[in-house]
């Protein structure tokens, strides 16, 4: 059954890789997104929030190839948590939206876990001319690919934890953002970090991500969330409009500060995505 409403899915997926495509991998099996194009549906893990269930969306990528992500447990968060960052992540000071507004990431790169002790690490951004190039040179230098696009404020694996542990961060983060309306930064920041967990520097670029998405969304937002209740997808798979404000307004720089993302980490999350911008990694750091 779930194939067959896939299937009448397809044109929806269509137009959602259309109005939500971005690069949203590490170890034995990594892949970039639109490795497999056959794929249909969409990749995520819906809750009651999203607008779809898992008939059309769910938590791997089928086509040619079936890829299921890493299945997520205590013991696995607890062997994120186990490992120390050399070199931690400086907290931004200034606003990346207001300094440099044009940021895009890097689609030919992706950031490696480089262990450099029993369960010590740094990271590091390897680039090539495509991303198969910078995978492999990725695993030539001894490193682990934890997700696509450059290092950045959420690339630790601390802030992997969190990510795989909380699939759906859009409401606590946009609570959090009603919440402190005028506030300094640094109250954003602190809510985020008390409400999902972030690390100081990865709640940072959230916070900014929901201050700049109060500026050009705002009435976007009031209108879909508050009014209209709108779930994070629509029918077709394509993303609410206030998503999709933030996709196409705070996203760019978002993605390039942050680094990691939950498509270029592999994991699904409450919002759901086309398969082909999912980038597939196992995520295996033992």
């Amino acid at each position: 059954m779930r194939a067959v409403l896939r299937g009448i899915l397809v044109s929806g997926c269509v137009l959602a890789s259309v109005v939500a495509c971005d690069e949203d991998e590490g170890s034995s099996f990594i892949e970039a997104p639109e490795k497999d194009s056959t794929c249909l549906g969409l990749y995520g893990s819906p809750n009651e929030r999203t607008g779809l269930d898992e008939a059309v969306c769910f938590p791997a990528i089928e086509g040619d190839e079936i890829w299921e992500p890493r299945a997520w447990d205590d013991d696995g968060f607890a062997e994120l948590l186990s490992w120390t960052l050399d070199e931690p992540i400086e907290v931004i000071a200034d606003n990346p939206y207001a300094e440099t507004p044009d940021l895009e990431p890097n689609p030919n790169a992706v950031c490696a876990v480089m262990p450099t002790g029993e369960n010590t690490y740094r990271l590091e951004t390897f680039e090539g001319a495509d991303p198969r190039e910078a995978i492999d040179a990725a695993l030539d230098a001894g490193g682990i690919v934890t997700h696509g696009g450059a290092c950045g404020a959420c690339s630790s694996l601390a802030d992997l934890e969190v990510y795989a542990r909380v699939p759906d961060q859009t409401q606590p983060v946009r609570d959090c953002g009603i919440q402190n309306l005028g506030a300094p930064i640094e109250d954003v920041d602190q809510c985020i970090q008390d409400a999902v967990g972030f690390s100081p520097p990865c709640a940072r670029i959230w916070a900014y991500n929901t201050v700049n998405d109060g500026e050009v969304c705002r009435d976007i937002c009031l209108n879909s969330v508050l009014i209209l209740m709108e779930p994070y997808n629509n029918e077709d798979g394509s993303l609410n409009s206030c998503l999709q404000c933030d996709e196409d307004f705070s996203g760019g720089v978002f993605k390039t500060i942050a680094g990691r993302t939950r498509r270029n980490s592999g994991l699904a999350s409450a919002i759901c995505r086309p398969c082909e911008t999912v980038w597939r990694i196992e995520h295996n750091y033992e």
